[in-house]
């Protein structure tokens, strides 16, 4: 794990805006059309290649693939694995039930995306035993890295969390929840090690908080902590054999514009997240619902072992942060850690988390990225005194 040893590096976290083409071909592929698989290789090639070009030209130290090849940032896995089928029956969110008038304009604002709420359900034996897909994505990646003229501090790759998995494709065939969540532990183990091979492995986590308010709506906020921490041990399984500074740990509320009225609180889950075996922690701190939360940070005091990966650019609106505040927002982030080496500036969320969801127009995403970098600059001459 890069730590910002002389700067304040800067990454994002993970999904990045598809083109419509791209988006159409794997839309209809998830949903069984037959399509050509060739021409949906060479577009997902294509489409890594300019994201990373972009990256870097914006840049972006730490760079990811944008998961240009999935159409969903977790759904993806049912593709790759077996056991999977028919349709799961999602809880609609709090603020969809309580704000009706928001969930109709979000139905009108993204007619045709990626499944959500209706993805496959586990309906046999999780079995992941075909890594073709993975292998094809990491080589992508790579050939992509290699085309770049100079190459980035580091690279990345996102992967889904076991319990973002279980909470969204549903199980209809373990005995419990916690059965079927290390099932899925001891599958993806299999994507996860490949990754971490080649590249930084950030797992994608928001099950962590963002299920309170979905899945586990009816729970208590103690009853919540307790299945999150049997998430936490179940990608702790799967994360055995990695070294905890090859791992990063993305966890959020939910990555759509609404009022996250119910949100629990970040000081609720950090006992949860600090007993992950991840070496860094990826966190929403620019949206208005999360802003103030630094200072459960600070209260409880990241652990040596972790670097905070601060969301400083809002991942849901197009408005462009100004460097000014991007810097105030990671001088905010280093002074509830306590040490400026453990703090490289990112976003709340993905751009695309899922194909056809995005919030942010693709040219905007490049902008806010580029004012991401102009602010970590301007921290640095802040926390180092450089000129």
């Amino acid at each position: 794990m890069r730590r910002s040893d002389d700067r304040i590096l800067t990454t994002h976290v993970g999904s990045l805006p598809r083109n419509s083409l791209l988006t159409d071909l794997l839309i209809r592929d998830e949903a069984g059309e037959a399509i050509d698989k060739a021409e949906l290789a060479r577009r997902s090639a294509e489409a890594v290649r300019h994201v990373v070009e972009r990256q870097t030209a914006a840049g972006v130290d730490i760079v990811g693939d944008g998961e240009q090849p999935r159409v969903g940032f977790q759904t993806y896995v049912a593709q790759r694995m077996k056991g999977f089928g028919g349709e799961s029956s999602r809880p609609r969110p709090r603020d969809y039930v309580e704000f009706p008038g928001f969930a109709a304009q979000m139905r009108q604002r993204f007619p045709r995306r990626g499944k959500v709420s209706n993805a496959p359900q586990a309906q046999a034996e999780i079995v992941y035993d075909d890594l073709t897909a993975a292998e094809e994505e990491c080589r992508m990646f790579r050939t992509a890295l290699d085309g770049l003229a100079k190459p980035p501090v580091d690279a990345f790759m996102t992967a889904a969390s076991p319990g973002i998995i279980a909470t969204t494709l549903l199980n209809a065939h373990y005995d419990s929840h916690e059965a079927y969540v290390f099932a899925l532990a001891r599958q993806m183990r299999k994507e996860y090690e490949r990754i971490a091979r080649d590249f930084v492995l950030q797992i994608d986590a928001p099950d962590l908080a963002m299920e309170h308010t979905m899945l586990f709506q009816d729970k208590s906020v103690a009853e919540f902590l307790e299945i999150a921490a049997i998430h936490v041990a179940a990608l702790n399984e799967a994360l055995a054999d990695i070294p905890r500074e090859r791992v990063r740990l993305h966890c959020c509320w939910g990555n759509w514009e609404g009022p996250h009225t119910h949100d629990i609180p970040l000081s609720e889950v950090l006992p949860v997240l600090f007993g992950a075996h991840v070496g860094a922690l990826s966190l929403e701190f620019a949206n208005p619902r999360h802003q103030h939360e630094y200072a459960a940070l600070k209260k409880a005091k990241l652990p040596d072992a972790f670097v905070l990966l601060p969301g400083v650019i809002d991942s849901t609106t197009n408005y462009v942060e100004h460097p000014e505040v991007v810097a105030n927002r990671i001088c905010e982030a280093v002074d509830a850690v306590g040490d400026r080496s453990r703090v490289i500036a990112s976003s709340d969320c993905g751009f695309g988390t899922f194909a056809g969801g995005e919030f942010v127009a693709e040219d905007v995403v490049w902008a806010k990225l580029k004012s991401c970098r102009e602010g970590a600059d301007i921290a640095t001459r802040r926390l180092w005194g450089k000129r």
